[in-house]
């Protein structure tokens, strides 16, 4: 659900940009005042966990489309909603700038619709009422769900409102939320699945986490060896697991497809679209997830699925690398400037 420069004008991406600056900010001031050194640790591991992730789209059976994990959800549980809206901005930014997944016009809107619908709207309002006080299987595995579905059908609403709003595209208002919202749903289904899985994992392993305890619990699992698994996991993820990906469009490009009857999406850019098109192509280092000069790197095993390729396993290592630097140093820096610190 990653949009593309083409879908925007400037006045609407500028808008989201000034919106998602402001939201990163306020966050960040909230999260000063409750940041544990557990956290920062934590930030980093899922914040490369959720890079990796998203590198893998699954497809949805009988429609010719695929989706991949938001990870909203799963940030915000386990972290809480300011440390996870900057978890995930660290992940988008990464994505956008080292490797052009996501326009540089659109980076405010797609930090918007997959950072605050589901760390400031549907984990306070669907997770936390529904798991109540007392955590259990069902009622993890059922809150993660409804969370999940509703974070992204809000997301993917914000897609379409900030399509049409921005009237550089020929996708009219009803058709595209036709295709859109049901093709999320489904996505959101298995994201909920997902994020369940993960989310009972590290209840079992450190119960504490999810009720913001900076303290451990005798006979559960270490911190460190918690760390350690969920980065071994994002390891195994960007590493080998990437190239597992399904060739199928996700759901955004599906949608589009569906409604203008071709893939290449047809839109009056403008010179503002022109000149952040030149900086991300000069800045991403691994554009589309892959070498810059495929030329001159060694070729993919075969052109076929699964896509071994090196260039994918490179990325998905440097991408979590990355991303696990820049949120773990967001953290680190808000704990200095803490009024405890």
């Amino acid at each position: 659900m990653h949009m593309a420069d083409a879908l925007l004008s400037p006045a609407v991406g500028g808008t989201l940009w000034a919106a998602t600056a402001g939201t990163i900010l306020y966050a960040s001031n909230r999260l000063k005042k409750d940041l544990d050194d557990s956290k920062i640790p934590l930030m980093g591991v899922l914040g490369a966990f959720i890079f990796a992730a998203q590198m893998i789209n699954f497809t949805i059976p009988a429609t010719g489309s695929s989706g991949h994990l938001g990870g909203g959800m799963i940030l915000a549980i386990l972290l809480g909603p300011w440390a996870a809206f900057l978890t995930m901005a660290s992940v988008l930014m990464v994505q956008a700038l080292f490797f052009a997944d996501g326009g540089l016009l659109a980076l405010g809107c797609n930090i918007f619709n997959l950072g605050v619908f589901p760390c400031f709207i549907a984990y306070p309002l669907i997770y936390k009422p529904l798991v109540g006080r007392q955590p259990t299987l069902g009622r993890i595995t059922f809150a993660a769900m409804a969370s999940s579905v509703v974070g992204l059908q809000l997301g993917a609403l914000g897609v379409v409102l900030e399509t049409v709003s921005s009237g550089v595209s020929e996708l009219p208002l009803g058709a595209f939320l036709l295709m859109m919202q049901p093709i999320h749903l489904a996505i959101g289904v298995v994201e909920g699945l997902v994020t369940a899985v993960v989310v009972t994992f590290v209840w079992r392993a450190r119960p504490e986490i999810l009720g913001g305890a900076a303290s451990a619990i005798p006979g559960q699992m270490p911190l460190k060896r918690l760390l350690a698994a969920l980065l071994v996991v994002a390891v195994a993820t960007g590493g080998g697991l990437s190239w597992f990906a399904s060739e199928h469009p996700d759901g955004l490009e599906w949608a589009i497809a569906k409604v203008t009857g071709h893939e290449e999406l047809e839109s009056r850019e403008s010179s503002v679209h022109a000149t952040l098109s030149g900086v991300q192509e000069r800045v991403a280092l691994l554009p589309d997830y892959g070498y810059k000069n495929p030329s001159t790197a060694a070729p993919a095993a075969d052109s076929g699925w699964p896509a071994v390729d090196s260039g994918t396993s490179v990325s998905g290592l440097v991408g979590g690398l990355a991303t696990l630097l820049l949120a773990a140093a967001i953290g680190w820096v808000l704990k200095k400037r803490s009024p405890s610190a």
